[in-house]
């Protein structure tokens, strides 16, 4: 059977999806991206991988997430974009923010990891061949790495978007005080730092108690969060138990010992709340995130095209009263 021509949504851009300004730049970001640290690598269906793509895309999303060890396997989440972008989307990409990242365990031998110039632009240059694109829109370095002077790292993301490669360069996962050596480097040198991007989630509000969201609104830089379901606790997905198909079940990042009977009363107390608001525990946890426009975009991840439809409900409402965030705040702390 022959696929037939991908042909977008042409309604793609008044469907609800809403877009905010990425700190202080002419960047438009999707209030919700689509992230592909899993179900885009090789062990996944490349037919379920592109249903997902073509959903986000025709429901508004133009921000997809990628990194060079995304997959897994590593690097195979940047194979089965290439192949979407090759067969749906290069007549699109004008429309498409893409980025990528470097800095986490890529390949063996000292070259494959950290922030090192040789082992940042080693590993762009093979992103861009998997993905099939000549420049990403924003490039990451993806820790801050302890051994490698900071000057080197940075430098290596001014050069890499003075030779085109990138449009624009952003930070994820740095220490406060590092952050600030970066945006200053990088204002001095006329490259402005786009986006961090952290983890924050309701059980996870460091962002927050360590003053990177105020930071990066006063350095003029987006923030775009990652893990805001925390990899499946803040969903229905284990109120009842450990399903047979999730990601405790499987052994992967999340952990059986992170379900303790404290957490798991915490989120029943917040589904409880969830409920009360005519949202689903992810719809609920999504739109805390987005409740102020301290966050420009928030990551998601998906299995499946109804899981994506599903948390894209969370943009629906993203206010909450006073008395809301009190008891939301009761229950996390």
């Amino acid at each position: 059977m022959i696929t037939p021509i991908y042909s977008p949504a042409p309604g793609r851009y008044e469907n609800g999806m809403k877009y905010r300004r990425c700190g202080k730049s002419g960047i438009l970001l999707p209030e919700i991206s689509l992230g592909l640290w899993h179900n885009f690598g090789d062990v996944n269906t490349f037919a379920n991988s592109l249903s997902m793509a073509h959903y986000a895309f025709d429901k508004g999303i133009t921000h997809f997430d990628l990194a060079n060890n995304y997959g897994p396997s590593c690097g195979s989440a940047e194979e089965t974009f290439g192949m979407i972008m090759k067969k749906s989307f290069m007549p699109y990409r004008d429309e498409l923010f893409i980025s990528t990242k470097a800095g986490h365990e890529m390949w063996p031998g000292p070259y494959g990891d950290w922030g090192s110039r040789k082992s940042l632009m080693g590993s762009l240059n093979q992103s861009l061949k998997r993905m099939n694109l000549e420049y990403v829109d924003i490039f990451y370095t993806h820790r801050y790495d302890p051994n490698t002077p900071l000057e080197e790292t940075l430098q290596t993301l001014v050069d890499i978007v003075r030779q085109g490669k990138a449009l624009y360069i952003g930070i994820s996962k740095y220490p406060k005080d590092k952050a600030e050596l970066a945006y200053k480097y990088l204002e001095e040198r006329d490259v402005h730092c786009l986006l961090y991007q952290g983890k924050y989630n309701l059980f996870n509000r460091e962002p927050e108690e360590e003053s990177i969201l105020r930071q990066t609104k006063e350095n003029g830089t987006g923030f775009i969060a990652f893990s805001p379901l925390a990899q499946g606790l803040l969903t229905n997905r284990y109120l009842n138990g450990i399903p047979d198909d999730s990601r405790i079940a499987k052994g992967g990042f999340l952990k059986k010992e992170a379900l303790t009977d404290e957490v798991l009363k915490k989120i029943k107390a917040l589904n409880e709340l969830a409920i009360r608001r005519g949202q689903t525990l992810a719809e609920m946890a999504l739109a805390w995130i987005l409740k102020d426009d301290l966050v420009t975009s928030v990551i998601i991840g998906a299995s499946s095209v109804g899981q994506l439809a599903d948390n894209l409900k969370a943009i629906d409402n993203t206010a909450f009263s006073a008395e809301e965030l009190k008891n939301i705040y009761q229950i996390v702390k």
